[in-house]
């Protein structure tokens, strides 16, 4: 029997979703071990920087259980993945991964969002709520990875257009969506496109109109 389109667009959410736990808990793992942290420090962090976005989404969305209760394995994953970081990696190998660290909050940023966007439609929201939850969807974990390793958020401070590319990437996929493309396509469309932006905005050194006060 083939799966329905609700059926097929629940395993679409849940394939992102994965992905964007999976991204945005290297980008944590990596900040933490940047700062020296200890294995508490870097699984908190990890674990922030992975749930922090879809836990503020689920919780103004008001959908419970929350998505890592539901699928705890998830917890396991991420602790492990922490314990062997912190046995295996040396400094040389985290002075590499800093300069990599966009590519995954690059990647979780896109995933997020679209996720974050796709659940307030399926609720039925406004268009402007539902732009808002992708844009908190996508950077509120980066926003807890930074205010824990005592750093002010990249995403309020490094002047890179990091949460316009959510704005825009979710936007994108309310057209898409409302003149007739499929869900797993505007999807898959709309993350890449967002994490693509994003990196190219870090090495392209893109950055926003700062204040000259």
């Amino acid at each position: 029997m083939h799966p329905t389109i609700n059926e097929s667009l629940h395993y679409a959410m849940t394939s992102l979703e994965v992905l964007a736990v999976l991204a945005f808990a290297c980008s944590g793992l990596i900040a933490g071990l940047r700062k020296q942290l200890d294995l508490v420090g870097i699984c908190m962090v990890s674990g922030a920087t992975a749930f922090g976005g879809g836990t503020l989404r689920d919780i103004l969305l008001d959908r419970r259980p929350f998505f890592w209760m539901e699928n705890a394995y998830w917890l396991w994953i991420i602790l492990f993945l922490c314990v062997i970081a912190t046995i295996f990696m040396k400094r040389r190998h985290v002075e590499f991964t800093e300069r990599a660290i966009q590519v995954p909050d690059a990647i979780g940023l896109g995933l997020f969002s679209v996720v974050g966007a796709q659940m307030a439609l399926d609720l039925g929201m406004p268009i402007i709520v539902t732009l808002l939850m992708a844009v908190l969807s996508a950077i509120f974990g980066g926003v807890l990875r930074d205010m824990i390793c005592n750093e002010i958020p990249k995403a309020f401070s490094d002047h890179q257009p990091y949460a316009i590319f959510a704005f825009l990437g979710s936007a994108l996929l309310i057209i898409l969506q409302s003149i007739g493309w499929s869900e797993w396509l505007s999807l898959s469309l709309c993350a890449l496109l967002i994490a693509l932006l994003r990196i190219v905005a870090v090495y392209q050194r893109w950055e926003l109109p700062r204040w000259q006060g």
